[in-house]
């Protein structure tokens, strides 16, 4: 074809540098000579290892603060425990009409229920009892009486386990218990 000029001999059809540098930054398929392929697509190892050690960090605060909120619930359970063993002597004594003892040993972290069961708390934690000094049978021992009429001679015990408190007050006019 006459009149096309030099590409029809061939030479116009090179490509400059700028053309193809332009035409493959606005590409969607990079060349395969570019800088950017010939860099692998991935994560480097000091990423992966910061990534390890973020999972890890959040991995250990998740269970120390499980085990923590497992302690305390088991704190709970112990108090409201106390307090159900506490309402069921009241109700022993209501229905048998005679009064009835609920005691509590101190030293050894363990009540007796109006049945003789014993009970026992775990290690960590501790109990101490405000009552009535002239009903205490020892110096480790508190005891509080319920009477027929459902009053008692009142108190107020505690379960701790570390900083944590709860404190289950008997009324002595009324023989109610509650958990604080």
């Amino acid at each position: 074809m006459l009149g096309m000029g030099n590409r029809d001999w061939g030479m116009g059809n090179r490509k400059s540098a700028t053309d193809t540098a332009l035409r493959s930054a606005y590409s969607p398929f990079p060349s395969p000579y570019s800088r950017r392929a010939t860099r692998a697509q991935g994560f480097t190892l000091l990423e992966m290892l910061a990534v390890i050690v973020l999972i890890g960090v959040a991995t250990a605060a998740v269970a120390f603060s499980v085990t923590q909120g497992l302690a305390g619930a088991r704190a709970a359970a112990a108090s409201a425990d106390l307090a159900a063993a506490l309402r069921a002597t009241r109700v022993q004594a209501i229905v048998r009409g005679k009064t009835q003892v609920f005691d509590l040993d101190t030293r050894d972290n363990r009540w007796r229920n109006a049945r003789g069961q014993t009970v026992q708390l775990p290690p960590d934690m501790k109990l101490s009892i405000t009552s009535a000094r002239e009903d205490a049978p020892d110096d480790h021992t508190g005891r509080i009486r319920f009477f027929p009429d459902g009053s008692s001679t009142g108190g107020h015990i505690v379960v701790q386990r570390g900083q944590r408190q709860w404190r289950v007050d008997v009324a002595w006019l009324t023989g109610a218990v509650a958990v604080r």
